[in-house]
């Protein structure tokens, strides 16, 4: 595990105890702490234990167990709403080049994550394009 860990980020050291952290729980294969700037009260933060930028680029066996883990950390926390955020790249809003996944809890609308959703209509010709070329290569 620790082969797949870097020197130099701030999550990493978290994970090798070399930087102190609120941990929730941790696995063999990930970790989960209390983010030190919550959203809302209880916004926990899960990191595989293996560096990645991206979430591609995590092995599977890191990401299987990740849901599951926020689920367990969503009923604890005890609230019916709540959101699940991973963001991948710098204009995607990713802030912390290692792989985490966000559990905020939404306790009432003032609280907790603020999402804007832009909707945009797609003619059913382009939804169509967009299909084959995924297909294409799954």
């Amino acid at each position: 595990m620790a082969d797949h860990l870097s020197d130099s980020c701030f999550f990493c050291k978290i994970t090798k105890g070399e930087i102190p952290s609120f941990k929730v729980l941790e696995t063999d294969l990930n970790y989960a702490f209390l983010d030190i700037g919550p959203v809302a009260e209880g916004h926990t933060l899960i990191i595989p234990k293996y560096h990645s930028d991206r979430m591609d680029q995590v092995p599977d066996e890191y990401l299987a167990e990740i849901l599951p883990l926020a689920k367990k950390i969503a009923k604890a926390l005890g609230v019916v709403d709540y959101n699940i955020l991973q963001n991948n790249g710098k204009i995607a809003h990713q802030h912390v080049f290692h792989v985490h996944f966000h559990v905020i809890p939404k306790p009432n609308e003032a609280e907790g994550l603020g999402v804007g959703w832009p909707r945009v209509e797609q003619p059913k010709e382009v939804l169509v394009k967009t299909l084959e070329r995924i297909l294409s290569k799954l």
